[in-house]
């Protein structure tokens, strides 16, 4: 039988794909239990994946059977219920039963002419999102990897807008003398708007970083005088902290000066959607763009930042792809917000978590997230941990006596298993980041957490 017969046959006999879903079942059941963190004897068996590449052609069964065996093991449990590390959200079972029925439909997403389906559900989403962050009617949607990809773009349009009114055509002209244009930021501004800024020319030395408070939240008298050649970054949830600036106030000033504002929202966006945390984003809708990610705070799985604009012409006059085999027409062409041309069919999984959740999920979803939040800090604090931040969203930012010990107190935590957290530099000391980001998480999973803090610290004082 040839290669063509015979994955024509494993299509229609269907064994590996119940075999998949019997290994993702058995996987999905011990998630909530398992530990956090691969042991060592899971990292050792990584060396069955060293090989050659084969010779000839493998049983399908038994690549499945070798993923599950020795690489299930050595995941770490994101979708879990103690994993608190790198705003990671879990995944929405409702989503995660799309994602598995759309990768067999394996939509290219660029046209209408690619994928009618794909086109009328960002279309959808789009709109829902506009109401979920109250934005302007005119704002796109952009569904890109990741915030990092959002801000490229988003950064990206202003570059462009900006170089347009100064009648200097960066498409045609590129970048060699071309007008300045002023970067403004604050001096707790994430790396992934450092690196977009890297990328489109501007140059990390160009920027003008402005002071923040003990937050990382930018204090609005120490903004430069802004014009209409800046482009103004504030950020909405700071990655340590989860602070959020003064949008009302800063983009009053900013609007006043014409300059463009995007808002870095990667996972504090969301507060909007949230009765009793939306004051944290009040006045992002005078921004121009803001970058999200679905598949943190809303638990969409991976692979779903996404991009909004109110200023479509110069978003798609940024980005738009040409040649003559493209066929744009009068329906949702996606292409036109994006870098990429072909892309997976992500918006369909964040369609499906926002249908799922509805406005009162969403509020119970996101509100629960900070509520957690503040169980762990009061729990932390209560058994003399320092907790360096102000609980305003789903960040809680903790030390221990002194450096050293909040330094292997962090190492052994990641290390046990118990749960996962992240580590970070705060003022020039070492501190643990929690970041509080699962729909799985219970109060039982942080009373648990915290138990392994106490012990892990216990284990290392008592030395």
């Amino acid at each position: 039988m040839n290669l063509r017969d015979r994955m024509h046959q494993e299509m229609i006999e269907k064994k590996i794909f119940d075999q998949a879903k019997e290994y993702g079942f058995d996987y999905a059941d011990k998630a909530l239990d398992r530990n956090v963190f691969p042991s060592e004897k899971a990292i050792e068996n990584l060396k069955f994946f060293n090989e050659n590449l084969p010779e000839k052609s493998n049983n399908p069964s038994d690549i499945l059977e070798m993923l599950h065996q020795y690489g299930a093991p050595a995941t770490t449990t994101q979708v879990g219920g103690r994993y608190f590390g790198f705003v990671t959200g879990g995944t929405v079972p409702a989503a995660m039963a799309v994602k598995m029925m759309a990768d067999f439909w394996d939509q290219n997403s660029g046209l209408y002419a690619m994928s009618p389906i794909v086109s009328k559900l960002e279309t959808v989403v789009e709109n829902w999102l506009r109401q979920i962050f109250k934005l302007p009617e005119k704002t796109v949607a952009a569904f890109v990897s990741g915030t990092s990809m959002a801000i490229l773009s988003g950064l990206t349009a202003a570059r462009f807008k900006i170089l347009n009114r100064l009648n200097w055509n960066v498409n045609i002209k590129g970048l060699f003398n071309a007008p300045k244009i002023r970067v403004v930021v604050g001096k707790q501004a994430h790396g992934s708007v450092l690196r977009a800024l890297a990328i489109l020319g501007f140059g990390i030395d160009n920027i003008e970083m402005v002071e923040v408070d003990d937050q990382g939240r930018m204090l609005p008298d120490q903004i430069p005088a802004l014009d209409e050649t800046t482009i103004l970054i504030l950020q909405a949830g700071n990655v340590c902290t989860g602070s959020f600036d003064d949008f009302d106030e800063i983009c009053d000033m900013a609007k006043k000066a014409n300059a463009w504002v995007h808002i870095d929202g990667a996972f504090g966006l969301w507060a909007a959607a949230a009765k009793g945390l939306k004051h944290l984003t009040r006045g992002i809708e005078k921004a121009d763009s803001w970058s999200v990610d679905a598949h943190k705070t809303l638990n969409t799985p991976y692979d779903s930042g996404i991009l909004l604009c109110k200023d479509r012409e110069a978003l798609v006059s940024a980005l738009q792809a040409s040649g003559s085999y493209l066929i744009y027409g009068d329906k949702r062409d996606g292409m036109l917000y994006t870098p990429e041309m072909s892309r997976r069919a992500r918006a369909l999984e964040l369609w499906a978590t926002l249908k799922y959740l509805g406005k009162e999920g969403i509020d119970e979803l996101v509100y629960g997230l900070y509520e957690q939040s503040l169980q762990f800090a009061k729990e932390l604090k209560a058994e003399g941990f320092k907790i360096l931040n102000e609980v305003v969203f789903n960040q809680v930012l903790v030390a221990c006596e002194n450096d050293e010990i909040t330094e292997k107190t962090l190492a052994r935590i990641q290390a046990s298993g118990e749960c996962w957290c992240g580590g970070a530099n705060w003022n020039g000391h070492p501190v643990i980041r929690i970041s509080v980001c699962s729909w799985a998480t219970t109060k039982a999973d942080i009373s648990r957490s915290v138990a392994a803090f106490v012990e892990t610290r216990k284990s290392i004082t008592s030395k």
